[in-house]
């Protein structure tokens, strides 16, 4: 199927989509990657707030290049998910929406989807130049000392991703390799 949502994504959204659905994003969303994550997590055991409300958002694991004149933002491309995991079941269990990135999950992140009725995206990897003329502004709102790395809100406009884990606990990455190997 193809589905074009809002971000923040609606727990309504989340439950209807499932493995293998195309999806394009309009709204906002936010970056994130390792150092940044590390960040949160340790705001968070101190009992300090996060730099944007968990709350249905959506996280992308990403670190765009510089912008070119006239563009809000450079190449956009999709980090290895995995790198991310250690820190997403806890992201998960505060209210997190939905998850884009490229690669695998950990159990503890799937369990987390279905837990919390959220998703996982993929990104087209390799296609971050492609992918960086959805993103319609760009703005650092959290640690700007990582540089690329620094948390960015983003605007979107149909930005294209695939449904990989799903809130009823399909995952792409399985259920392909199955189809494969029965070929």
């Amino acid at each position: 199927m193809e589905y074009h949502i809002q971000a923040p994504i609606s727990r309504e959204d989340a439950s209807r989509l499932r493995a293998g659905d195309y999806v394009y994003i309009t709204g906002t969303i936010y970056t994130a990657r390792d150092a940044a994550h590390k960040r949160m997590d340790e705001a968070l055991d101190r009992g300090e707030s996060l730099p944007f409300d968990l709350k249905g958002n959506m996280i992308y694991y990403m670190g765009p290049s510089p912008a070119r004149e006239g563009r809000p933002i450079g190449s956009a491309g999709p980090t290895t998910a995995s790198r991310m995991d250690k820190y997403t079941p806890r992201l998960l269990d505060l209210g997190l929406g939905a998850m884009i990135g490229k690669g695998k999950r950990s159990q503890a992140v799937l369990d987390g989807i279905v837990r919390n009725g959220a998703v996982y995206f993929a990104a087209v990897g390799g296609a971050g130049a492609i992918l960086s003329k959805c993103i319609r502004a760009s703005q650092v709102i959290a640690y700007e000392d990582l540089g690329t790395e620094a948390i960015r809100r983003l605007e979107v406009e149909n930005f294209p991703v695939i449904v990989v884990a799903d809130s009823q606990g399909a995952n792409l990455y399985e259920t392909e390799l199955l189809k494969y190997r029965q070929d």
